[in-house]
């Protein structure tokens, strides 16, 4: 094994038979890794996306996480190997088994680590909705994205009937999905679904750099809670709930030695080092029980 090589491995978190996770200094970067099917989504994807976030959250050294793809596409949607019978139910699931774009999804949105997507390249199908519960998305600028599930005899799966409104507005939405749209760069861009387009081979250094921006100074549970509560206050029915929850917090965090780390750090004029671990406060991330 050469040196390069011995480093590389150093590097790498875990290994799946459709991804790979390799450390990037503080961020955690999440390879999609069927380069040969353009990085297509199958069962098995489905269940290393799971086993990738949990090795992240599981890791308090890991800040931040990047998804991105090997190859010349980010993911080409369910991998239709199997024709027509793609999407009939995994067997020993049950009558209605759980969408498997939203068993993937559902556990990006509940990562306790900022997300940030780096599109490499074109996507479709749940290669676009599991981005959906994402912080961030960049766009290369080969990159489209298709709705594709009207003209598949589906209709959209991933959660991202929830989420796609909330990012791109509930006309845009419509109008993608049921026509089944394919949406360049620079309209993914315009509508918001992406923050910015960068050249292909920039895309991934761009995404670390953005995940800095999210961890350089910061507190990990200060950031955790962040995202937890902008992504379920979203959805509260009346500003009262985030005001119960966020006063729950700010006791409770004002009384941290964080907090204490925060304030002596800028008092003091140096940065921060701050102690408290996400994995200490895991159960503090579900709100349920403050309202």
């Amino acid at each position: 094994m050469s040196d390069s090589t011995a480093a590389a491995k150093a590097d790498v978190l875990l290994e799946r038979p459709t991804l790979w996770v390799q450390r990037a200094g503080s961020t955690a970067v999440v390879w999609l890794n069927r380069p040969d099917r353009l990085n297509a989504f199958t069962y098995a994807m489905r269940d290393d996306i799971v086993a990738a976030f949990d090795a992240t959250d599981a890791d308090d050294s890991v800040r931040a996480v990047v998804l991105t793809g090997t190859g010349r596409a980010f993911c080409a949607g369910a991998d239709l190997q199997a024709g027509g019978d793609t999407f009939v139910p995994e067997e020993g699931r049950g009558d209605v088994p759980p969408d498997s774009g939203g068993v993937a999804s559902l556990r990006i949105f509940d990562s306790c680590k900022p997300v940030i997507v780096a599109v490499n390249g074109p996507s479709a199908g749940v290669g676009v909705t599991m981005t959906l519960p994402a912080d961030v998305r960049i766009a290369s600028d080969d990159a489209k994205f298709a709705f594709v599930f009207t003209r598949r005899g589906l209709v959209p799966e991933a959660c991202s009937t929830w989420f796609l409104p909330r990012i791109v507005g509930m006309a845009t939405a419509l109008r993608w999905a049921m026509s089944g749209a394919t949406v360049s760069a620079v309209q993914a861009l315009e509508a918001g679904l992406v923050s910015e387009i960068v050249p292909k081979a920039e895309v991934l250094q761009r995404a670390l750099t953005i995940a800095d921006e999210f961890t350089d100074g910061t507190a990990p549970v200060s950031v955790a809670l962040t995202r937890a509560l902008m992504w379920q206050m979203s959805a509260a029915d009346d500003p009262r709930r985030a005001h119960q929850v966020e006063s729950v917090l700010l006791v409770e965090r004002g009384q941290s030695d964080d907090v204490r780390e925060g304030v002596a750090s800028f008092l003091e004029k140096r940065p921060a080092v701050f102690g408290d671990a996400v994995s200490d406060h895991m159960r503090d991330l579900d709100f349920r029980p403050l309202t």
